[in-house]
Formats: C-alpha cells, structure tokens, sequence
C-alpha cells in the first residue's frame, strides 16, 4: 500500500523547531516540534512532576489538530531559481601534456 505523503492544510502550520503548547492529563505544556508525521509531530517538552516524565520521557506524539503555536521557528530563506539561469565562472581547464 503506498505511502500518503501529502501535507494538509492543518500540518503545513507547524515546522520543525516551533513552540507549540498541547494539553497531556488534563494539564498544559509547551514543547518545541521535532518531527512531522502525517497527521501528527513528535513533541520535546520539560516537566517538573515526575510522573509525567516517567511516562512519556519528555517526548510525545500529538496529532496536529490539538496543538496551538507559541512561537514559529526562523525558516531558511527560498532562493528563487532564476539565480540558477546566472552564468557559472569559467571552470579552468586542464593542459593535456605529456
């Protein structure tokens, strides 16, 4: 069965590196996005109560629906491919002599 690796509307919100908050236990955290999966992210997050923390080991998986973003992360600026069209240097040639 093939792979669905369209990106839905919900998702394309969230990158890696955003702060997120989501609710585990009836309580509310902030963690930092660390993967993209198709309908959820894996999210790093601290926790003081050490139940919590033996539970889920500061990472945990929630779908992208019950998440609501804090702080985006600085994305990588996209170069337009007309700088592609822009002639190269001249690469040196090597001399053939024996």
């Amino acid at each position: 069965m093939a792979k669905n690796t369209e990106v839905s509307e919900a998702q394309s919100k969230f990158h890696v590196g955003d702060e997120v908050s989501f609710k585990i236990e009836k309580q509310t955290f902030t963690g930092f996005v660390d993967k993209s999966y198709t309908n959820s992210f894996l999210i790093t997050f601290e926790s003081d109560d050490p139940e919590i923390i033996d539970k889920y080991h500061k990472k945990v998986v929630i779908n992208n629906r019950h998440l609501k973003m804090i702080k985006a992360a600085p994305q990588p600026e996209v170069e337009d491919e007309a700088d592609e069209d822009e002639p190269k240097s001249p690469k040196a040639k090597k001399s053939n002599k024996k």
